[in-house]
């Protein structure tokens, strides 16, 4: 099942820069574990904003909810989620 997921990022001044930093380096090497595997296929940013659009393939929506809920940055994110399903003009 595709999904494609906005993450927009928003860490409170209250979380120290040392701990953003960690939360970050925790953030990237999850995504890229999950990118080598094939669930998390590509991650875009959106030129002047910290939110990237990400396309995912999984098994279940459980499954993109698991990944989601994970992310290290998951409590200052808002995402959004659109189940995708094939175009009826799609050639490939």
């Amino acid at each position: 099942m595709l999904y494609l997921v906005r993450m927009d990022v928003d860490i409170p001044d209250a979380v120290g820069l040392e701990e953003a930093d960690a939360l970050k380096a925790r953030e990237k090497a999850y995504s890229q574990e999950l990118q080598r595997g094939g669930e998390w296929v590509g991650i875009w940013r959106v030129v002047g904003e910290y939110a990237n659009y990400s396309l995912f393939d999984v098994d279940s929506h459980d499954r993109l909810h698991e990944i989601l809920s994970n992310l290290p940055l998951f409590p200052y994110m808002t995402i959004q989620v659109t189940a995708l399903a094939t175009h009826p003009s799609a050639i490939g």
